[in-house]
């Protein structure tokens, strides 16, 4: 089945930070878009929760997120890694920091696929 979203997600393993009140968990993105990402974690926040994102680009920008978690899958610890979509669905709310330089990044991670 064709994937019915319409925006370019990019596949993409991202270190990144997340958290409600402040980012203190470590994640990786699956894949990426201009609007959203899906976070690899066993660390599951309940859908419809706001949270925040942190990434911190190579050159050394961070770039700040205020985000909404869309859906989520918990697995067992002992499956996390077996099954393919345990996680979040994200999708951004508005940025808090370095729009420009997620732009630019997001662009970079297009243009080398």
């Amino acid at each position: 089945m064709a994937d019915k979203r319409d925006i370019r997600r990019i596949k993409k393993r991202i270190s990144i930070r997340f958290g409600v009140d402040s980012a203190v968990r470590v994640a990786f993105t699956e894949d990426i878009s201009m609007t959203g990402m899906f976070l690899k974690t066993p660390n599951i926040i309940p859908p419809n929760s706001k949270i925040l994102i942190e990434i911190d680009l190579p050159e050394g920008t961070k770039i700040v997120i205020e985000a909404r978690v869309m859906w989520a899958k918990k697995v067992p610890a002992n499956l996390f890694h077996l099954v393919k979509k345990s996680g979040m669905g994200i999708r951004f709310l508005r940025f808090l920091s370095g729009e420009e330089a997620f732009d630019d990044f997001f662009e970079k991670l297009a243009t080398n696929q």
